[in-house]
């Protein structure tokens, strides 16, 4: 189903839901964004999982990427700089004196074009231009969701008219419950290495062994067992390194709630992964259904290439040149016990 959601800049912002099984999920043109993620419980009644707001207004004036569709380099580059075969580019700034998810106009920015829809998928369109943000070459996106019977594929691609650095990431924000906060909810990630970060949130270059830090998910455990831990004192907002990138997709993590018995897994194809986990949301930012969003309500698992790539060349390559085709892939299943 395809539906008007909002005007903006004189166009209109689309709403399509696309429903399979017991799962249902809605998004929105602007951001090529999912809005609701519908997921029944052990007992069969659905909640939805996924944070964000109300209405367009609340989305356009948001800082938080509720959803959203993030590039072109989602995460963050030190003084919004790089060096790409000689050329040194100078990146908006949008976070202090560094750039961070492509900017203060990103592709969650963008009224996507609505392009093939199905009951069960959709795919958006957009193009990032030449010089947009700072970043070389024209490149053509597309940001697919597949809903199945067991869970949701997302397939985001990109090709480029000159050598650029790329890095798509889906930004959605998961709360298993429905409701709360998820520092009960358990989590494990398949990564036994984490890139740790300076007081800016900046990577500093290292990879270095979860082990004996509060950095450990690799046996499950609730997300606020050692948050106190993490630095800064907002909870994780972290990489984590995963197995090695391919076309393959490979395990990546698993979540679950012990009330409604939701459990959530997620494989992929990139080689690393930001959890971030709401430590900077407030009473201060609008919610849904009229509710307004709090501190750790919700935690994200943002497949990615390593934060500042760019300017650490011994992190996994972010170059992607004229020829080829970025494609990353994500595939959560959703069951309940």
């Amino acid at each position: 189903m395809d539906e008007h959601y909002g005007q903006l800049d004189g166009e209109s912002v689309r709403a399509v839901t696309l429903e399979s099984g017991a799962l249902k999920a809605r998004l929105i043109t602007y951001g090529a964004r999912l809005t609701e993620l519908w997921v029944p419980d052990r007992r069969g009644n659905p909640a939805d999982i996924v944070l964000g707001h109300d209405s367009l207004d609340d989305y356009v004036a948001s800082k938080a990427y509720f959803g959203a569709t993030v590039g072109r380099y989602g995460n963050r580059i030190a003084g919004g700089r790089f060096l790409l075969d000689g050329v040194e580019y100078q990146l908006d700034l949008n976070e202090g004196a560094n750039h961070l998810h492509g900017g203060h106009q990103g592709f969650d920015r963008k009224n996507w074009t609505l392009g093939h829809l199905t009951p069960t998928s959709v795919t958006f369109h957009a193009t990032s231009w030449e010089g947009e943000m700072g970043y070389p070459g024209r490149c053509e996106l597309t940001s697919t969701y597949e809903l199945t019977d067991e869970g949701l594929r997302i397939v985001m691609t990109a090709e480029t008219s000159a050598p650029t650095v790329l890095n798509m990431v889906h930004h959605s924000y998961f709360n298993l419950a429905g409701e709360g906060d998820v520092l009960a909810q358990e989590l494990r990630l398949a990564a036994p290495f984490y890139t740790p970060v300076d007081a800016e949130l900046l990577a500093t270059g290292a990879i270095l062994p979860v082990a004996g830090t509060p950095f450990d998910f690799m046996a499950s455990k609730p997300i606020g067992r050692d948050i106190a831990g993490a630095p800064g004192g907002k909870g994780y907002d972290h990489n984590w390194c995963l197995s090695e990138a391919g076309v393959a997709l490979r395990d990546c993590a698993e979540a679950h709630d012990p009330t409604s018995g939701r459990r959530m897994t997620l494989r992929k194809n990139q080689p690393g992964v930001q959890v971030y986990t709401g430590g900077y949301l407030s009473a201060s930012m609008p919610g849904k259904r009229g509710e307004t969003q709090h501190q750790y309500g919700g935690f994200t698992l943002e497949t990615q290439k390593f934060p500042g790539t760019p300017n650490h060349p011994q992190f996994p390559s972010c170059v992607l040149r004229p020829g080829e085709t970025y494609r990353h892939e994500m595939l959560f299943t959703f069951a309940a016990d």
